[in-house]
């Protein structure tokens, strides 16, 4: 980057701060193409040709590679059923990139050509069994070892995240009070990195208020505003209706029987603001209790100042509706591909691209017990930062979600990658 640049980029963000025009964002889930949902369709696999050759992406992460028998517990991973999350990833792969460097870095998309060929030529099924998967796994992959700057094996944190659910119905009444919204006609969204590429993955949003851009309106006013968003569903408790929003999408069960997703759309820009923070300052509880549970207890005492903890969080995210064809598949991340629980995880896209097959070594959420396992690099998330911090989607209700609320283990990762390709690589 020229000293020019710089300079334009610094001054760029400090007016747009100084003016408190707009909210900045970093590195933040961007949401998948709403297109026909390549996961319910075929593995298709274009000629070579027919992927562009696009500029290289720095990654900066190290790799070193390493043999199999390297990687600890392989062999006791059980793969069986495995297949349907590697094909599903296949057909994420096999999408030509944009070469915009507003999205968040992908695996090299031609390197991998060869690969799903040959699964797709393999004509396993999505059931197939362990050593079949592993032996094509060792057969076409190489593991490299991710190292942090100081070329030591990178070592970080490992926290759970989940697909919650809530009862809601499509018709405000009764106990359903609590709206979850669509994206908002008037929000706007910049990416700063089509205009300056080294704020690639920076985003503003806000909205216009004459000539101007304004930051988008907080939770407090789009709740009291006289025109308000678009609501897909009411929900029938504020705090579940909130966690659903910290998850970034969730299923909600009708009054009428219908079950639906609503996955992440958008946001209004705001900073999050921890609710239980909030408590523990005004004195309600202590933070180390501030539970999911104890703050639907609290709230149910406290029904009068239900709309004031939650406005203490100025953030709000948007969802846009899905149907479910497949309750083994999840909501899609960042990569546009819906998850399936525990094999697949958010990463930091600077570190890993996305499509990457990782394998994770850790421990079960709160506790020694090893957790070692092939996963899928799927997703990103804004606290997702730095070598090896992974976020491990544990999958959809109550099971999942009580595990995601306890994981915070120490971890170490591998990136598998296509042999003969060198080492991973991004675009």
């Amino acid at each position: 980057m020229s000293r020019i640049q710089t300079l334009m980029s610094v001054a760029l963000l400090a007016t747009l701060a100084a003016c408190s025009t707009v909210s900045i964002d970093t590195d933040e889930t961007v949401a998948p193409d709403q297109a026909a949902d390549i996961a319910l369709q075929p593995l298709s696999v274009p000629p070579l040709a027919a992927l562009p050759e696009t500029p290289a992406r720095a990654l900066e992460g190290k790799f070193v590679p390493v043999t199999w028998a390297a990687l600890p517990g392989w062999q006791n991973d059980d793969l069986n059923q495995v297949w349907k999350a590697f094909v599903n990833n296949c057909k994420g792969l096999m999408r030509p990139v944009s070469g915009s460097l507003a999205m968040p870095a992908r695996a090299t998309p031609r390197v991998w050509q060869p690969v799903c060929a040959a699964a797709q030529q393999a004509g396993m099924s999505d059931d197939a069994g362990a050593a079949q998967v592993r032996a094509f796994i060792e057969t076409h992959l190489q593991p490299w070892r991710l190292l942090d700057e100081s070329g030591k094996p990178a070592k970080n944190t490992v926290t759970g995240y989940y697909e919650p659910l809530i009862r809601a119905s499509r018709k405000r009444g009764g106990e359903y009070q609590w709206p979850l919204y669509a994206p908002p006609a008037d929000l706007l969204t910049v990416d700063l990195g089509t205009v300056y590429p080294e704020l690639a993955g920076k985003r503003i949003r806000g909205k216009l208020q004459g000539n101007r851009v304004v930051p988008y309106d907080t939770r407090a006013q789009i709740m009291t505003a006289e025109k308000q968003p678009p609501v897909i569903v009411w929900a029938d408790d504020p705090v579940e209706a909130f966690f659903l929003q910290i998850q970034g999408s969730g299923r909600a069960q009708l009054d009428n029987g219908e079950m639906i997703r609503l996955a992440y759309a958008d946001h209004n820009g705001r900073p999050y603001a921890s609710i239980g923070k909030w408590l523990a300052d005004k004195g309600e509880m202590p933070l180390a209790q501030t539970s999911m549970q104890n703050i639907k207890a609290w709230a149910k005492r406290n029904p009068g100042r239900v709309q004031e903890m939650l406005n203490a969080n100025p953030a709000m995210v948007f969802f846009r509706e899905e149907r479910i064809v497949d309750p083994q598949l999840g909501p899609k991340g960042a990569y546009g591909i819906p998850l399936i629980g525990e094999r697949a995880v958010a990463i930091d896209t600077r570190f890993v691209p996305l499509g990457a097959p990782i394998y994770l070594a850790t421990q079960y959420p709160a506790s020694n017990q090893p957790l070692r396992r092939l996963m899928f690099a799927q997703d990103t998330g804004a606290a997702i930062k730095g070598a090896a911090r992974t976020d491990f989607y544990w999958g959809f209700g109550d099971e999942a979600g009580a595990k995601a609320g306890r994981m915070k283990q120490s971890g170490e990762m591998w990136v598998l990658w296509p042999k003969a390709a060198g080492a991973p690589s991004a675009r």
